[in-house]
């Protein structure tokens, strides 16, 4: 089969011929980022989606020829970048026939890291649970971002808000994902204060769910949150030790979804739950994959997708490849 690996320093990608995995496709900041740091070029695609060839056999959910998406264990061999891919059972999720393999493939990272953030992190109530009796402020930083955006419309699912996104050229994305309010950062010398400009007299805003963690933006956050531990904020980026931010007034926890793949039983169970709650609400309408961006060449547009990626210049959209299209195959 063609597969292709990637390259951190400098960044690039090879398509070779791999053999068939025999155990039991669209691209991420993360996809460039850990070839990078890991120095280890490796098949960094987690995201699948397309038609099961064969299970294993204590699998009884799914079977050949059922259309899938599903999230590959992090650095692991097989990943999406190939016409052949391998995931766990409780990360894979059946797609109804309404949704496209395309927009089905923006979907299982992007939307467990997502829900791991009110959810897991900062406490807030699910949509299988009775809807909140009180308004629960939620800022999300990065609104437009794969994760900004399925975090605001799990959020609209549960009854949270209002809902206070921080974004640039997509705010209108955000806007239609279900955000109440967005705060253009671009040329603005006080985020947070017009972040709390949109809270109502008595309103306290003690959760924020961000998804940058770069640049100051938890700083920006941390100022608009209601001063104390009560307040409790959420970051991406794993990797970081966040040593600028006080841990003595500051209650902040960094998410890492990659430990769905961990022997814990409460994270695997989670996200098996999730997963099964994704098809039915794609099923009855309440849920949509993020907006795509086909790339030409199948595999042969993974190096450009991602130099995209690194460079800043992919806003409001997921890379898609479809590895059909892949010249040779």
């Amino acid at each position: 089969m063609k597969e292709a690996i990637v390259y951190g320093d400098p960044l690039h990608v090879e398509i070779v011929d791999s053999p068939v995995p025999r155990s039991l496709r669209r691209s991420n900041p993360k996809d460039w980022k850990y070839p990078l740091y890991s120095k280890r070029p490796h098949n960094s695609g987690d995201d699948i989606a397309g038609t099961i060839v064969s299970v294993g056999k204590f699998v009884v959910e799914f079977k050949p020829g059922d259309r899938v998406a599903a999230f590959h264990k992090m650095r692991a061999p097989h990943g999406s970048f190939a016409e052949y891919a391998i995931a766990y059972a409780y990360t894979t999720f059946h797609i109804p026939a309404s949704v496209t393999f395309e927009e089905a493939s923006t979907v299982p990272l992007a939307s467990l890291t997502a829900a791991y953030g009110p959810w897991e992190v900062l406490g807030l109530p699910t949509p299988w649970r009775p809807a909140p009796t009180e308004e629960l402020p939620l800022l999300v930083y990065g609104a437009s971002t794969s994760v900004g955006i399925f975090a605001i419309k799990l959020a609209k699912l549960a009854g949270i808000g209002p809902i206070i996104g921080v974004a640039g050229a997509g705010s209108q994305v955000a806007l239609e994902a279900g955000a109440d309010f967005i705060v253009d950062y671009r040329n603005n010398n006080d985020i947070s204060g017009s972040i709390r400009s949109f809270l109502t007299s008595g309103q306290k805003l003690l959760y924020a769910w961000d998804t940058i963690a770069e640049n100051g933006s938890y700083h920006h956050a941390i100022h608009a949150l209601e001063p104390g531990l009560e307040a409790k904020l959420c970051l991406i980026l794993p990797s970081r030790k966040f040593e600028d931010i006080d841990k003595a007034t500051t209650n902040f926890t960094v998410v890492s979804v990659s430990n769905v793949h961990d022997e814990n039983a409460a994270r695997r169970d989670f996200a098996y739950i999730f997963y099964r709650q994704l098809t039915k609400w794609f099923q009855e309408g309440k849920f949509t994959g993020h907006r795509v961006d086909i790339v030409e060449g199948g595999l042969a547009g993974v190096e450009g997708a991602l130099m995209d990626l690194k460079a800043g210049r992919v806003s409001a959209s997921k890379k898609i490849f479809r590895i059909k299209e892949t010249p040779g195959l």
